[in-house]
């Protein structure tokens, strides 16, 4: 069934794209199928329990009364975030060595610089473009006045290209100094829970490529996903040099 994962990942981030779905209810009537098998899932492992994360979360005494909301908003968080941010920053990463070539040429000369590119490539890419935060206070940001329980948007995208803190910031540069000090993954208690998990998974993926590979090299367009939230590209030609 992980095939349905990619999916329903897709039903969340895509619930107003026509491209995608005729209609916003035909995404949500696919959000409430996601909703009945997680559903059917947990109802199997309070009555079988395994070593696997649902009966943990079904069995453990803090999150075994968890709402159903709660329930299906974690399945969500984990199911968008486990992939859908990575393969974006897989695409994106092929992307920006073909656009900056002179990068790709350092790449192939040395291939031990792929830790550090992997930071480079998380921040250029910057997949999550905001998050949205609750003042618990009033108080004072850039001049602005943020009064208690007003919703605060942190561009991530925005801070990950601010010129002021990234020398030559608008430069994808895969041997860059102090690369991960980036904004990708947020900050503070809310950094990305999976964000060594992501990393792991890109160092791999490059790592293999170029003992495999000479290039992967674009020959047409990005399509893009329609979203201000994920910096997506839905689609991608190739040509995969040997």
């Amino acid at each position: 069934d992980r095939h349905k994962l990619i999916h329903w990942s897709d039903t969340v981030e895509r619930i107003g794209d026509p491209a995608y779905f005729e209609t916003p209810e035909d995404a949500f009537k696919e959000l409430w199928n996601c909703w009945e098998y997680f559903d059917g899932v947990w109802k199997d492992r309070l009555a079988n329990p395994g070593s696997d994360l649902i009966s943990l979360l079904a069995h453990g005494p803090s999150t075994k009364n968890m709402s159903p909301n709660e329930y299906l908003g974690n399945m969500l968080l984990l199911i968008v975030g486990g992939n859908d941010t990575t393969r974006n920053s897989i695409t994106g990463g092929v992307l920006a060595l073909n656009q900056f070539a002179d990068e790709y040429k350092k790449l192939q000369q040395n291939p031990d610089v792929i830790p550090n590119m992997v930071s480079e490539i998380i921040r250029w890419q910057s997949p999550v473009a905001h998050m949205c935060r609750t003042a618990l206070e009033d108080t004072e940001l850039g001049g602005k006045q943020i009064k208690k329980w007003d919703k605060v948007a942190m561009w991530y995208v925005s801070g990950n290209r601010d010129d002021s803190k990234i020398d030559r910031a608008n430069e994808f540069l895969i041997d860059r100094e102090g690369a991960r000090h980036h904004l990708s993954f947020g900050f503070g208690i809310h950094r990305c829970i999976g964000n060594r998990v992501g990393e792991m998974q890109l160092r791999v993926l490059w790592e293999e490529i170029m003992k495999r590979f000479k290039k992967v090299e674009v020959v047409g367009e990005p399509a893009y996903l329609r979203s201000n939230f994920i910096r997506g590209i839905t689609e991608l030609p190739v040509i995969v040099r040997e």
